[in-house]
Parts: structure tokens; C-alpha cells; sequence
């Protein structure tokens, strides 16, 4: 067994969970984006998996206080089943690196390449058709409302995305394709946002009429 399945056997329970934002087949998908970024890269392409595989060992909740620290806390999870899984101390700096610079919350630039691949994958999870269904997830999760009836688009008020799912997609999820560190994440990223946008405008006729 290579170390990337090795690492699997010890992963995968972390992703047994009811939240379907961060659950195995959100590993999944964004596994398949990286290595659709990463193609014909020179990159590590066991620490690209590796940092997807254990970047929400540790999964706090929006609201949580120490919902900064969370990628820092999944580093920390990952090292000893790194080690277990037969990596080197070189590789196991660089999945942690690609672990904690990943986190939105945290604002890091990735420090390298790597870390720059796991970083547009998981942000790029967060847009299009699985990003409209993941966002109304959390969006129940936190208890908001899907929009302001009387000003759905905040034409006259200010966003506020804690309080409606559709005001989260002009804080944060429009702006994140020109977020992206890889030229194929940008590309990817305006193609799901375009996508997204057409999706408001058809539910922006069924509230509207």
C-alpha cells in the first residue's frame, strides 16, 4: 500500500459526519480538482493529496470562536498520521503548510505551490452547482434565512450574510475566482460564478415575478 492510501485509511473516519460541506465527498471532489490544477505542474503530487486529504481534519463551525485556529489545529492532527503514512519530514512541512494556508479565515497567501493547489481546490467546492447546494447546508446549519423578503439583493440595506445565505454569495463567494493563486483556479472559479449568477437571476423571477 503507497502512503497516499495508507493516509486514506487513517483519514477517511475524520469525514464520517453530518455536515455535507465538509464530508467525504467534499474531500473527494476537491482531490479531483487538484489534480486537474496540478497537471503537467512541477509539484509534489503526494503532499497535493495529502494537504487535501487532511485539511478539515478539524472542521469548527462558522460561529465558533476559535474558528481561525481550525486549520492550525488540522496541521497538528495530520503530523503523526503523515509520519504513520511513510512521509518524509521535508514532505510532511509542506502538507502542513498546504493544511493551515489554506483556510479562507485566515487570509494566508500559500508559500508555495503545493499549499497554492489545495487552497483554489477547496475554494473552488465552494462555487457552482455544489457550491449553491453546500452553501444552503451551512446556511441551515447557521439558521439564517435563504434571502431578505422585502430586499432580497440589498439594493437599500447593508449585506449581511449571517442573516441570509443569498448576501454570502456578494461578500464572499463572487470574489473568490479573483482569489485564486493558479491561472486554470481563475478560469474554473469565473466559470462557476457565472453559473451561479444565472441561478440568482432565475430565482430572483420566481420571488419577483
Amino acid at each position: 500500500m503507497d502512503k497516499i492510501q495508507t493516509l486514506i485509511s487513517f483519514v477517511k473516519p475524520y469525514y464520517n459526519t453530518p455536515d455535507p460541506a465538509h464530508d467525504w465527498a467534499h474531500i473527494g471532489r476537491v482531490a479531483k480538482t487538484a489534480r486537474q490544477l496540478a497537471e503537467g505542474l512541477n509539484v509534489n503530487m503526494d503532499c497535493v493529496l495529502a494537504g487535501v486529504y487532511c485539511h478539515d481534519l478539524v472542521n469548527l463551525p462558522k460561529d465558533h470562536p476559535d474558528r481561525k485556529n481550525a486549520s492550525t489545529l488540522a496541521a497538528k492532527e495530520a503530523k503523526p498520521l503523515l509520519e504513520k503514512s511513510g512521509f518524509t519530514p521535508d514532505e510532511i512541512a509542506i502538507v502542513e503548510k498546504a493544511i493551515i494556508e489554506h483556510s479562507f479565515s485566515k487570509g494566508l497567501k500559500p508559500s508555495c505551490l503545493e499549499a497554492a493547489i489545495v487552497q483554489d481546490a477547496d475554494r473552488l467546492d465552494a462555487l457552482g452547482a455544489i457550491g449553491i447546494l453546500r452553501c444552503a447546508a451551512v446556511n441551515t446549519q447557521m439558521k439564517a434565512n435563504f434571502y431578505d423578503p422585502f430586499d432580497p439583493l440589498a439594493e437599500e440595506r447593508e449585506l449581511n450574510d449571517k442573516a441570509f445565505m443569498i448576501d454570502h454569495y456578494y461578500v464572499k463567494l463572487y470574489k473568490l475566482p479573483g482569489m485564486m493563486n493558479t491561472e486554470r483556479g481563475r478560469k474554473l472559479g469565473e466559470e462557476r460564478v457565472a453559473y451561479m449568477k444565472t441561478f440568482i437571476n432565475t430565482l430572483m423571477g420566481e420571488i419577483r415575478g
